[in-house]
């Protein structure tokens, strides 16, 4: 797309970037004036406040007559760099007030070619949205998201197609469900071109699990949310829901599983199963085997002591080494290797049933469905941990092809794609690197990245003929060579 810079302005489709922000201290409607608008917070997310400490002012874009969005430009345009990530967090935004297009999505850690533009239009209405999508949107992969008219990010998603993924929003059939919905609230939709559909794949992932938009949870089933089982939270660990992955913290990440009710369900059973904690991460542990000043008899802070189901790490009942074992057993559990659960709740509900407590045996019928439900599913991720272990070459439609570090089914690195004899060179110290990770896959290593599990799991039980493009570091060379031979010839 065509990119002209004057007197310290871009234009991009059409649209003029002013490198000046607007005012903002015009006065809100409904009498807000002075008063920040609060923004519903995603859970596990920090807010920040919407005001720029470094520009000391807000980015506010508005529609032109030609279609683009006229977004005020950042004063420095650095590269980000792979330690900065930029709006890692969704803002609350003001009334009127969005942030700006080009750093609306923030870095892309799965891209190694470095941040691709983020295009997009505005309209007041329908007609004028379909057609600047038309006109302007390219039919390749890419991610997508809707803005409202306060500029809230709304709603995100992926396609093979852009463009006939964005027109199908406008579609009669479409009014009738959750797609006319969201493109009622929409003022102005900006995307992002992918290599790749995995590439899409993988960075829609990032974008929902970092901005938590709106439409993506609210709308759809409780059933259908997704949520992530962690196991974590020291001193004594425990089992917990997050709708985000957590980086820190945590013994192991898996997910996401869908449906919230039944997750918890599943949560409780598995803390009182491994006789792990359940309280506040504000309470006081005390081990058997931890030194004190003082010689004071402590008391559990709920009955799972007394009945068993608790080692009672708060009320030094238990040693750090005994609360670890079962941390490691449960651990198991999520590894796809301990069924400990489902045979414990299925023989509470054959004797519920034999002593005629039929409501106890229905309880213990329905955690044991979900149960299944999360097993299954941890199958699913311990398979994709033990046969997905490779250097995974994605083929990009523009010619910038990348090469995935998948390490037991985790993007652990990503790499552009070598074009020439200098670029293969550059990259044999990274590959040597790689190939010791791989021969250390059988060894859990904490990654903020593990949720990708999920991505890489779905993408080669659909694609199987993807696997014919993986291959193990020490034969990156010959790679190469075909990936040169191919170009060459192509």
């Amino acid at each position: 797309m065509a990119r002209t810079e004057q007197e310290g302005s871009v234009s991009v489709a059409g649209a003029r970037l002013d490198a000046e922000p607007p005012l903002t201290n015009r006065p809100r409607p409904n009498g807000t004036r002075g008063r920040k608008r609060r923004k519903r917070d995603c859970p596990g997310q920090q807010v920040l406040p919407w005001s720029d400490a470094e520009h000391g002012d807000v980015l506010s874009p508005s529609p032109n007559a030609d279609g683009g969005i006229s977004v005020p430009r950042p004063p420095r345009l650095e590269a980000p760099t792979e330690d900065s990530d930029l709006d890692a967090t969704a803002a609350p935004c003001r009334d009127g007030e969005a942030r700006s297009a080009s750093r609306l999505f923030g870095r892309n850690p799965f891209d190694p070619h470095g941040n691709r533009p983020c295009d997009g239009i505005a309209g007041d209405r329908r007609s004028e949205l379909r057609s600047r999508v038309a006109a302007l949107c390219p039919p390749v992969p890419g991610v997508y998201g809707m803005l409202n008219d306060q500029g809230d990010l709304v709603y995100v998603g992926k396609s093979l197609k852009l463009r006939d993924r964005l027109l199908s929003y406008f579609n009669a059939a479409a009014s009738k469900n959750k797609g006319g919905r969201i493109i009622d609230q929409t003022k102005a939709i900006v995307w992002e071109t992918q290599p790749s559909d995995f590439a899409a794949q993988l960075r829609e992932q990032d974008l929902i699990r970092r901005h938590c938009p709106r439409m993506n949870v609210q709308g759809v089933p409780e059933r259908q949310r997704p949520v992530y089982l962690c196991l974590g939270r020291k001193p004594a660990e425990m089992f917990f829901l997050s709708m985000v992955p957590p980086p820190k913290d945590t013994v192991a990440v898996e997910g996401p599983f869908f449906g919230v009710t039944r997750l918890r369900r599943v949560v409780e059973t598995l803390n009182k199963t491994f006789g792990l904690r359940d309280c506040s991460q504000q309470t006081v542990f005390q081990f058997a085997d931890q030194l004190s000043l003082f010689d004071e008899t402590l008391r559990p802070g709920c009955l799972r002591l007394e009945i068993g189901t608790c080692l009672g790490p708060c009320a030094a009942a238990c040693s750090r080494d005994a609360y670890l074992q079962r941390v490691n057993a449960a651990e198991s559990f999520l590894d796809g290797f301990n069924d400990e659960p489902l045979v414990m709740v299925s023989d509470t509900m054959e004797q519920a049933s034999a002593n005629q407590q039929y409501e106890l045996a229905a309880s213990a019928r329905d955690t044991l469905r979900s149960l299944r439900y999360v097993h299954n599913k941890l199958d699913v991720f311990a398979a994709a941990r033990r046969d997905h272990s490779f250097v995974y070459a994605a083929r990009g439609y523009d010619g910038l092809s990348v090469w995935y570090l998948i390490r037991c089914g985790v993007v652990c690195d990503v790499a552009a794609a070598p074009r020439d004899r200098t670029e293969y060179q550059a990259m044999r110290e990274r590959l040597k690197r790689w190939q010791t990770l791989l021969q250390q896959r059988h060894q859990r290593i904490a990654d903020e990245r593990a949720h990708t599990v999920s991505v890489v799991a779905s993408w080669f039980r659909k694609h199987k003929k993807e696997l014919k493009q993986t291959f193990a570091p020490e034969a990156a060379g010959r790679r190469y060579r075909h990936l040169i031979h191919h170009s060459a010839t192509g």
